[in-house]
């Protein structure tokens, strides 16, 4: 089993290093791993383009560029992964302050400023991405054919 727990936003080639923790799996091995994407810290971001295209009448990137959950899963099947499970969390932390934030993200290695709330508070949003994926093994269970199904979905949910 290979497990990583938010470190794979940081990784520059994320197919290699999936490739990679495939090769290194067992045969019907799991690979386990959390990373933030999408719209993390979409606040931070949204604050500096607007700052800087008042004060520049521009933008340029100042948050590294994270990975979308649409991505992650096909990147995961190229690596050669299977039954893959891939799901999104977002978690919303209201910082008391600035100062309070900074120190947070800093810790984190990451160091910008954003908006507030109205009540004073300091929003930041990080999105989890979630993945599990097994390396291919002899007894690992196959999907059924496609069609193959006894019983309707439509059934089930006109029951609730």
């Amino acid at each position: 089993m290979v497990l990583s727990s938010l470190s794979m936003h940081w990784i520059n080639d994320l197919p290699g290093v999936l490739s990679q923790i495939n090769s290194v799996l067992k045969p019907d091995s799991p690979f386990i791993g959390a990373m933030l994407g999408g719209d993390t810290l979409f606040e931070l971001r949204t604050s500096l383009q607007l700052a800087e295209q008042e004060r520049r009448g521009g933008i340029s990137p100042h948050v590294s560029p994270l990975a979308d959950v649409r991505d992650v899963g096909g990147l995961m099947g190229k690596a050669g992964f299977q039954m893959l499970t891939v799901d999104v969390e977002d978690i919303v932390v209201d910082y008391p302050d600035t100062f309070a934030l900074m120190q947070d993200l800093q810790a984190m290695g990451r160091t910008r400023a954003l908006h507030g709330n109205e009540d004073g508070s300091i929003p930041a949003t990080f999105r989890v991405i979630h993945m599990i994926g097994w390396k291919e093994g002899g007894s690992q269970p196959k999907p059924l054919a496609r069609g193959s199904g006894q019983v309707n979905l439509k059934d089930i949910l006109e029951q609730k």
